[in-house]
């Protein structure tokens, strides 16, 4: 996705790794790699000249350039924002090495201050959304709708207004299903067309956007000339093309939608083929900005001396733990509810819910026992799950039941969730799991039990937090700032930067500033961290999943 490939990766590690090993005793290859990149960066910034007194205006709001309209107005277009500040190196690789959550997103190094991530897709298309003509339809398109009553297979109208007569641009269309990733409804195209008084007419001069305009709503297909009642409310979202990597299509290459079967030689002989198309998608990033100061007084630089105390350096280690806690809370913020959004559009697309409730058969306890399940578009979507969860005790509570049995039904739950992320995502089971200290002692607990043994490295060692150990393959972290009676497990895939999932992008990961406060003579720090957190990929979701466990009997 991100061109980092403008550098000599093998020169620059060359260079920086054994002085990075050497120095902060990190010898895990691919956090080498990605320190080794923020280095030479940071060697790049030194190089600049300084700024001198005068010349100095701010660096004001991120801009990036106007588009120039042709090749040779490229001098005469407005100029963007952007230079770039010096770093202190030791300070930034202390953050850096001290900043749990970096091992659990993929880390790629910014060249400045602002870029431009890209990234492609292939989609099902024949033809363009806002192209009219019966030949440049596409094949299929996507659409978010609230109708609850569409059966696949039979074919409805998708009208430019909500009301059963006013409609005056159509799509005739086939329904064919829902997206297995975010619920949405998929139709084939059949025709485009003009509406008047509710009787349809085929016309070339309408487009898929035309009559999918942002008022429109599905109307049920009386026949093939007559629009019938509207299905349901008022639409209000733009169709668009169908991946075809998230959403395969059955029967797209074969005889016909909803079929395995390929076509016959006559019917092969004679037919065209449905046509697929590369897409490029860019987005832009920002680098935003966390920042810290702290001031000593000139007697505490004196007299902790005696103590064989660095005042100035024991500010800067907890300035740089400050930015790492920030740092942290941030991705896992981000991850958590990445999470749930994959987990609420699985409860909504399938009907399973990994909530784990351990109670009796009697007991189904509300969604809201299980924790926020607000995601990352910033929605409660606490209404996609059941109105209540059921236990996972049956119908009759067994005398084998204890707490170890419960407890170890825990980890099914995280390997359960680790698969559907690799059937979601399409890339590989998940890797590492975080959730809070509760969690974490049960799993602990349960890590030697005899009776259903499943491979695990967990430590017993109390006090052993970050991480514990791992559960058949996942990573087991433990967040600290998470309270002990929030019980919800984020299960995830670190990603290699170049597929869906967060990416952490630095561009200085810890600049530091100190001056001598004019008043009293003593020395102020300020530190600042500026890096871009990206969801990048168009599901950036699938590789994370956040469920709740909720407990009748105590689970430790």
């Amino acid at each position: 996705m991100y061109n980092h490939k403008m550098i000599n990766e093998a020169e620059v590690m060359g260079k920086w790794a054994p002085i990075i090993e050497s120095t902060t005793g990190i010898n895990d290859r691919e956090k080498v790699e990605w320190m080794s990149k923020y280095c030479h960066n940071h060697e790049l910034y030194e190089n600049n000249a300084y700024a001198v007194y005068g010349a100095v205006n701010g660096m004001g709001a991120t801009r990036f350039p106007a588009h120039p309209g042709s090749q040779d107005a490229f001098s005469g277009q407005a100029a963007g924002s952007g230079d770039k500040a010096n770093t202190l190196l030791p300070l930034a690789m202390q953050v850096a090495a001290n900043t749990v959550g970096l091992d659990l997103v993929p880390v790629v190094p910014m060249a400045g201050p602002m870029g431009v991530l890209t990234y492609l897709d292939f989609v099902y298309a024949g033809g363009k959304l806002g192209e009219a003509g019966a030949a440049n339809n596409p094949v299929t398109i996507k659409v978010d709708t609230t109708d609850a009553s569409l059966t696949a297979g039979d074919l409805y109208f998708l009208g430019n207004d909500a009301a059963n007569n006013s409609v005056t641009k159509a799509v005739r269309a086939k329904y064919l299903g829902t997206s297995r990733i975010d619920g949405t409804s998929i139709f084939e195209v059949l025709s485009t067309g003009t509406a008047s008084t509710g009787t349809y007419a085929a016309a070339d001069g309408i487009s898929i956007a035309d009559a999918i305009d942002g008022t429109w709503a599905v109307h049920a297909h009386t026949d093939a000339t007559t629009i019938g009642a509207a299905n349901g409310s008022e639409q209000s979202s733009a169709a668009a093309l169908v991946r075809a990597l998230e959403d395969h299509l059955t029967g797209f290459s074969g005889a016909s939608f909803g079929s395995n079967d390929p076509y016959s030689r006559e019917e092969g002989e004679r037919t065209q083929e449905n046509v697929m198309n590369l897409t490029l998608f860019n987005k832009s990033v920002e680098a935003k900005t966390f920042q810290v100061a702290a001031a000593v007084t000139r007697e505490q630089v004196q007299d902790l001396k005696q103590f064989g105390i660095d005042a100035v350096a024991q500010v800067e280690a907890v300035l740089a733990n400050e930015l790492s806690q920030s740092i942290n809370k941030n991705i896992l913020d981000r991850l958590f509810k990445l999470g749930v959004k994959n987990h609420a559009n699985i409860s909504k697309t399938q009907s399973v819910n990994f909530h784990l409730n351990l109670a009796d058969s009697a007991t189904a306890v509300s969604p809201a026992n299980f924790g926020s399940m607000v995601d990352s578009d910033g929605a409660d979507r606490i209404a996609d799950f059941a109105a209540a969860i059921p236990a996972t005790e049956g119908a009759t509570v067994s005398n084998s039941e204890n707490i170890h049995t419960r407890q170890r039904k825990i980890f099914s739950r995280v390997l359960a969730a680790s698969n559907m992320i690799a059937i979601r995502g399409s890339r590989g089971n998940a890797n590492f799991m975080v959730t809070n200290g509760q969690i974490a002692t049960a799993l602990q607990d349960a890590a030697g039990f005899i009776a259903a043994p499943m491979a695990n490295t967990l430590s017993q060692a109390g006090g052993s937090l970050y991480p514990v150990g791992a559960i058949g393959g996942v990573a087991v972290y433990v967040d600290p700032n998470m309270a002990w009676d929030d019980t919800r497990v984020l299960v995830g895939k670190k990603g290699d930067g170049n597929s869906p999932g967060l990416v952490f992008m630095p561009y200085l990961m810890a600049e530091s500033v100190e001056t001598i406060a004019e008043g009293t003579m003593a020395p102020k720090i300020a530190v600042k961290s500026r890096f871009a957190l990206v969801e990048a990929g168009h599901h950036p979701e699938t590789s994370y999943l956040t469920f709740g466990v909720y407990s009748q009997y105590g689970i430790y």
